[in-house]
């Protein structure tokens, strides 16, 4: 599927691909759902990767809120580089290990809601126009908003799909 261009066909695929995540958890037993993936270090299960969706959805309406201040806010977190990348994700992993699956899946129900919400509020134009805010750099806002939401929840299925059909139960 083509990247978005539009506001509409960002909330059509955004709702599609975040749909089509949650039909496939649905589609397998709690038991299977419960199980870690084979040969993972991190996100070794379905709430590891759940809890890291809606950890970056928090963190770019965090960057939202904040660079509607007139600050430039910590991308992608405070003493984090995009170098670090993976010493952020395994301090979100970490996080959330004491969460189960239904907290985790209510979680990220809630976070993809505000994302949503804050899709809906803007013009095509106030998304996809790059440099229109002074935090997204050389971007657009639409460009924060499609990874965290159409690429990252399709990152997730194919991780969870594939995962799961190694899983024994």
């Amino acid at each position: 599927m083509p990247r978005p261009k539009t506001k509409e066909e960002l909330l059509a695929q955004s709702k599609k691909n975040y749909q089509r995540l949650l039909d496939l958890i649905a589609s397998y037993s709690k038991e299977a759902l419960d199980k870690d993936f084979v040969n993972c270090n991190m996100n070794r299960n379905v709430r590891d990767c759940i809890t890291h969706l809606h950890e970056w959805h928090l963190m770019v309406l965090d960057w939202y809120r904040i660079g509607n201040t007139g600050e430039k806010p910590k991308i992608p977190a405070e003493g984090y580089t995009w170098k670090t990348l993976p010493d952020l994700n395994k301090k979100i992993w970490e996080q959330y290990q004491e969460t189960d699956l239904e907290t985790a899946l209510k979680l990220f129900e809630t976070s993809y809601q505000k994302i949503r919400s804050l899709i809906e509020n803007h013009s095509d134009n106030d998304l996809f126009e790059k440099k229109k805010y002074n935090w997204t750099g050389s971007t657009s806002l639409a460009a924060y908003l499609i990874s965290c939401s159409v690429a990252h929840h399709d990152w997730a299925y194919k991780r969870i799909k594939k995962s799961l059909k190694k899983v024994k139960v």
